[in-house]
């Protein structure tokens, strides 16, 4: 299993609108073979902060996400719906073994 871990600054009043450019993305990224998880979301605590949460079954899932999200920011006049991020950090994490938090 692969974990990908991000995190986006953005204007506080275009967060919104930001995470609104996301949704066709989250769409068509959990419809991919391998696709465990993919979500941006809102950080309560941060009006600027933007958390991106994925997980991929395998790491050439991951790959064949990533080339088809080349593909289509090659063909997009506007990916995120046109706000750009301040800043962005985003890790990969690759899992050797997963197991409930208590049980």
């Amino acid at each position: 299993m692969v974990i990908v871990g991000g995190r986006f600054t953005v204007d506080p009043e275009r967060r919104e609108e930001f995470l609104a450019g996301q949704l066709e993305l989250m769409r068509i990224s959990r419809a991919e073979p391998g696709c465990l998880e993919y979500t941006f979301s809102a950080d309560p605590l941060d009006p600027g902060r933007v958390v991106l949460f994925e997980r991929w079954a395998t790491q050439d899932a991951l790959d064949a996400h990533l080339r088809a999200g080349d593909a289509r920011r090659a063909a997009s006049a506007s990916p995120g719906g046109g706000v750009t991020a301040r800043s962005s950090s985003i890790v990969v994490y690759e899992v050797a073994s997963e197991r409930p938090l208590r049980g």
